[in-house]
């Protein structure tokens, strides 16, 4: 299990890609986690209703079906999103993964109906007061992450670190990771217009005095307000806090299995700048690439990012998504910034 090496496989498109899949997992160890009797979770992004940029269906299916034949008992498993749209609650996301195509095996929404299902687990860092890992992900004897790579409007880019970090924990954990960064409301620009206001999901914003105030505690410091305001006169400040974060939550998640039970894939086709939690698809501007596998969300991110032209993603959304990199490498995760590359 090196940590310091991933394992590749290009696309091809004239290739069967499910086929070099199988050979990539093979050689990199993939479901090495698994023993007899485990409840091996996988982890992956269902997808929100009407983006179709997730992993494809019949990528996950194989992985099913390979832990089941090892004597392991696969689950799907994704968390609730803390912003209102289809994946909000447990029912709402389950019909959504179902609709997405992966209805061939057991969804289990791992923090619960409405992300009350969480275990408290000690920060690794003082920048987040705890981990709330969601329940299902807890009691999980191994797990295989399967992220798809992409561009994401806070963090820059979204693979294995984001698969973990945001997506097996709880809401609370999630909004206090978006609370790292500051918003900052420039009075002198604000006309008070109502804009922001109206765009809000939560419906947080509101006027005083011809001025915009946002002072909930429940604001989770996403960026439409700032980007439908004419004025620019709402700004995310710190963005770097979320990512480290990010990392921070990925750490957390992380300790709670024993070493060699986890393992990660990412899946480099359909890259977009806009997240999968997004309802639009949004500008594919690369290639498909191919598919990378490892035992550290350090090593295959790195590598991933190296392939998918992060500056482009990194100009975009204003942000340098590469911080993730350094926060995990700055909490020991094994793994390297560097990694070698091992071609399938």
């Amino acid at each position: 299990m090196d940590t310091d090496t991933v394992f590749f496989v290009p696309w091809d498109i004239s290739g069967n890609m499910l086929e070099r899949s199988k050979e990539l997992y093979k050689r990199a160890g993939t479901f090495d986690v698994v023993s007899p009797g485990d409840k091996v979770a996988i982890k992956l992004h269902a997808g929100e209703l009407g983006n179709p940029n997730y992993v494809r269906p019949f990528f996950i299916k194989h992985i099913v079906d390979e832990v089941r034949s090892l004597g392991g008992k696969p689950f799907l498993t994704d968390t609730t999103t803390y912003y209102p749209l289809q994946r909000n609650n447990a029912v709402d996301h389950m019909e959504t993964a179902v609709a997405n195509g992966f209805g061939f095996a057991p969804f289990i929404v791992a923090d619960g109906l409405r992300s009350e299902n969480g275990v408290s687990r000690p920060s690794p860092d003082p920048l987040l007061s705890e981990v709330e890992v969601a329940g299902a992900v807890h009691q999980a004897d191994s797990m295989i992450i399967v992220s798809h790579l992409k561009g994401h409007p806070l963090t820059g880019f979204g693979g294995a670190i984001k698969n973990v970090g945001m997506g097996c924990v709880t809401q609370k954990t999630k909004l206090e990771q978006h609370r790292l960064l500051d918003l900052v409301v420039h009075e002198d620009y604000c006309q008070g217009c109502g804009t922001c206001v109206e765009a809000c999901w939560l419906d947080l914003p509101r006027i005083e005095g011809d001025v915009v105030v946002i002072d909930s505690p429940y604001c989770m410091r996403c960026p439409i307000c700032s980007s439908v305001c004419p004025e620019g006169a709402i700004t995310l400040e710190n963005r770097d806090r979320i990512l480290h974060g990010l990392s921070v939550a990925t750490k957390g998640v992380m300790d709670t299995f024993p070493w060699g039970k986890v393992s990660y894939v990412n899946f480099a086709d359909e890259v977009s700048t806009v997240c999968d939690c997004a309802v639009v698809q949004g500008d594919k501007y690369i290639k498909d690439v191919g598919i990378f596998a490892s035992y550290s969300p350090l090593s295959i991110d790195a590598l991933g990012l190296q392939h998918i032209d992060y500056g482009h993603l990194n100009r975009v959304h204003g942000v340098d998504c590469t911080e993730q990199l350094v926060k995990m490498a700055e909490l020991g995760v094994a793994g390297s910034r560097n990694p070698a590359l091992e071609k399938v």
